[in-house]
């Protein structure tokens, strides 16, 4: 298929606003009709509430083996345009010096693009072994789609070689990322009228110590490590971005809520960091406010957005083909998650490597360079190319 049928595809993908908030099935069952033209069976895992979906589809080998093979995955979901200043619709693909502008077109509706697009020549290849389309929902807002569809595909039994990811990074291999986890905390202390501070406990206060304590724990990982150079910041970050508490200037506040994240470097446990936040609590924080208000707690929720970290392993056979069919030998690493380390911990191992550049994602004209689709077609067309049994 050549490159007018890829951006067919990505003209199709851009206009379903499948921005995180809303529905998907639109564009998850639009994929499905044109997988079951060409006789590919796709397999749909629902969201709870039902209004989203995930797709797995296989395209068997020769022999009709579906089980091993290599799956591309890409999420479906993009995040919101609000407050952005476009100079065209987004959800309309528009053409302009080499780019195509559009929401989604880095990120990453130009990799299921052009996965899609080269159906037909993946078909028509004698292929000795399956590849695998997995199209996920909900991955801007915490990787909560892939969880459900590794889940059924581990309940069926089903069985991957390897994984390529198809975020953006120029068609760079990704070997790994950071963790991302995070927490909501809410303070109770007990309310008073602020003329008598000594009756109350102040929650915000409370809070603030506790917050500060985060700060001090996230200097301590930048100034001790344990550093990986290979990542652009190279030691695990900690911030708290989000807090709420106090209903008057005049009244002690008895409750305050704040939620933190932390995004760990592969190898050093997330157990481990939020340990030290429960221990700075339990000894430290609580037994300062209950001289105060023995009533007084913390409570600490992980939310569900937690995305495992990624670092696969040079000797893989998915970092080696994917190295042998781009010519990159540079070890990549990210601070942003991916659901690559989702499908590494389902037990099959994965890189990322995608067209376009995050730098280009999440903002205003989001583009990617028709240059980027042709590499990642090429990219592609070699990667079947190299399940084929040569003579």
């Amino acid at each position: 298929m050549n490159r007018t049928s890829t951006r067919e595809w990505l003209r199709r993908l851009v206009a379903f606003d499948t921005t995180s908030r809303h529905s998907n099935l639109a564009m998850i069952e639009t994929i499905r009709d044109a997988l079951a033209a060409h006789g590919i069976a796709s397999e749909l895992t629902y969201a709870p509430a039902g209004n989203k979906a995930n797709l797995f589809a296989t395209l068997p080998a020769q022999d009709g083996a579906t089980q091993g093979g290599i799956v591309l995955s890409g999420h479906t979901d993009v995040v919101p345009v609000d407050g952005q200043d476009w100079r065209s619709d987004p959800f309309a693909l528009t053409e302009r010096d080499g780019r195509l502008y559009g929401r989604g077109t880095a990120d990453m509706k130009g990799f299921i693009a052009a996965s899609l697009a080269l159906v037909p020549h993946f078909l028509s290849l004698e292929r000795r072994k399956s590849l695998h389309l997995a199209f996920s929902y909900d991955e801007e807002v915490g990787c909560l789609g892939a969880p459900v569809m590794l889940e059924a595909l581990r309940r069926r039994g089903v069985r991957a070689e390897g994984c390529v990811v198809g975020e953006p990074t120029g068609m760079r291999v990704v070997v790994a990322h950071k963790g991302m986890n995070l927490y909501r905390c809410r303070v109770h202390g007990k309310a008073a009228h602020s003329s008598l501070t000594p009756h109350g406990c102040n929650a915000v206060e409370y809070a603030a110590r506790l917050i500060c304590r985060i700060r001090d724990l996230a200097d301590q990982l930048r100034s001790e490590g344990p550093y990986d150079e290979a990542f652009d910041v190279p030691f695990t970050t900690m911030g708290t971005n989000l807090i709420a508490g106090g209903i008057a200037v005049n009244t002690i506040p008895d409750s305050c809520e704040f939620s933190y994240e932390f995004r760990n470097l592969p190898g050093l446990s997330p157990d481990d960091i939020q340990d030290r936040i429960d221990a700075c609590i339990q000894t430290e924080l609580l037994p300062r406010m209950r001289q105060e208000y023995d009533a007084a707690r913390v409570e600490i929720d992980a939310l569900p957005v937690v995305v495992p970290s990624l670092e696969t392993a040079e000797h893989e056979a998915i970092t080696r083909l994917a190295r042998a069919l781009t010519g990159d030998n540079a070890i990549s690493k990210v601070s942003y998650g991916t659901e690559a380390g989702q499908f590494q911990n389902a037990g099959i191992p994965a890189v990322i490597c995608g067209p376009g550049h995050i730098e280009q994602a999440h903002r205003a004209d989001e583009f990617i360079d028709i240059a980027q689709l042709d590499a990642c077609e090429g990219f592609l067309r070699k990667l079947a190319d190299s399940l084929v049994d040569r003579p």
